[in-house]
């Protein structure tokens, strides 16, 4: 049973930049992937960006050029990096784990663990 728990949200003005964490526990598996998600109010949730166990890397439209998703596998942690912020970033972001595949598909559906979720907020 994985857990995931994010930190490192918070407000920023448009432009800044903010890094989120995930703590990932509880499997041991080689193949995975790793990714975050956000949903803002109102609106359906939307994957931001994913990481398989070879290091390889999807983006959404949206965030390519201004995201970096990365992993420290000595410290089970995933990071976001986000560069660039803009107002239309705000939403609660949202760590997630895909145990069944080794590749990426950023798509919410195929991830069957999740975090708690952590608060961007993007002011203009």
């Amino acid at each position: 049973q994985a857990q995931l728990v994010e930190s490192g949200g918070g407000s920023v003005q448009a432009g800044g930049s903010l890094r989120l964490s995930c703590a990932a526990s509880g499997y041991t598996n080689r193949n995975y992937c790793v990714g975050w998600f956000r949903q803002a109010p109102g609106k359906e949730r939307e994957g931001v960006a994913a990481i398989d166990s070879a290091g390889s890397t999807i983006y959404a439209d949206s965030v390519k050029g201004r995201f970096t998703i990365s992993q420290d596998n000595t410290k089970n942690t995933l990071y976001l990096q986000m560069n660039s912020l803009k107002p239309e970033d705000t939403a609660m972001y949202y760590c997630a784990a895909d145990l069944r595949r080794d590749y990426c598909l950023l798509v919410g559906h195929v991830f069957d663990y999740w975090g708690q979720g952590t608060q961007v907020t993007i002011s203009s």
